[in-house]
């Protein structure tokens, strides 16, 4: 097997366990915050033991590790956002709407990055409205804040996704992974007793909780990251970008076979959460052919 192909294999397997991080979401019963809280700070423990996390931060600036540290922070809100829209919907309605994330990111990215904006790209954002349309007339009415919690979630992964792209190359990717995990945690702590429900923040889950955040924290956090960083050094921009893109897709599919929830929403949703995909697949291929 070629390094390639061994690389393509293994970004995709990170992706199924990404599309798991929405089905774990909805079997943990805690609450959202507790739920992200035990995630940042079981990643954040797992990171701190490792040598080099300490010689990769001992090599950033203090100013670099407070710009990763304000990212974690808006990781964080992210992450929160992403369980609270599992919560008041379901796992296909977030996974959906972490879709639009693509998208917003071509509209984020240049104001972040101050690169030139491109009007195609003004398109491909419009061609995704139908799809929002038909997910939000496909989803029960009880269901619609999820999708409100669940398009915030796709905003702050378009903002946090920007910086990282920014500031990455200046730091070691463990050591920022632990700098922003640690920030999140940390930045929950602090404005956890402000949050409703102010209780069961710092309570130890139930034994099957327990079970399901390590799985999270090391089988759906650690363990593709550091598979990911891998397979990206065999492969293309091009090629990750749709393979990540396929996130949604398999946390859909997963939630079905999982959970059934095909049973709580109708065509049109999924009619929708299609065009959605297809216009984020649609995405790079654009990019490319523009580059060419």
């Amino acid at each position: 097997m070629s390094s390639t192909t061994r690389a393509w294999l293994q970004i995709h397997f990170c992706v199924v366990l990404w599309g798991f991080t929405a089905i774990l979401g909805k079997l943990i019963t805690l609450q959202a915050l507790p739920l992200v809280w035990w995630r940042m700070t079981l990643v954040a423990g797992m990171v701190l033991v490792v040598k080099e996390f300490w010689r990769g931060l001992g090599r950033m600036s203090p100013r670099l590790v407070a710009t990763f540290a304000g990212i974690g922070v808006i990781v964080s809100l992210h992450w929160l956002s992403f369980y609270g829209s599992i919560k008041l919907s379901n796992a296909s309605v977030a996974a959906t709407c972490i879709a639009f994330a693509p998208v917003l990111i071509s509209f984020v990215e240049p104001l972040v990055t101050s690169r030139r904006f491109n009007p195609r790209e003004l398109v491909v954002g419009l061609a995704v409205i139908p799809g929002v349309a038909l997910v939000v007339g496909g989803t029960p009415a009880a269901m619609r804040p999820g999708i409100a919690m669940g398009a915030l979630s796709a905003l702050l992964v378009a903002v946090f996704a920007s910086l990282n792209k920014r500031f990455i190359e200046r730091g070691d990717a463990l050591a920022v992974t632990g700098i922003e995990m640690g920030a999140g945690a940390i930045f929950l702590t602090l404005i956890g007793p402000l949050l409703p429900p102010m209780e069961g923040l710092f309570e130890l889950p139930g034994r099957r909780d327990a079970l399901l955040l390590l799985v999270l924290a090391l089988g759906c956090t650690l363990l593709p990251f550091a598979l990911s960083l891998v397979a990206q050094r065999h492969l293309t921009a091009f090629a990750t970008t749709l393979a990540v893109n396929m996130e949604p897709v398999y946390a859909i599919l997963l939630a079905i076979v999982l959970l059934g929830e095909q049973r709580e929403l109708d065509a049109s949703f999924y009619a929708g959460g299609g065009l959605i995909l297809a216009t984020v697949f649609a995405h790079p291929l654009l990019v490319r052919r523009m580059a060419r």
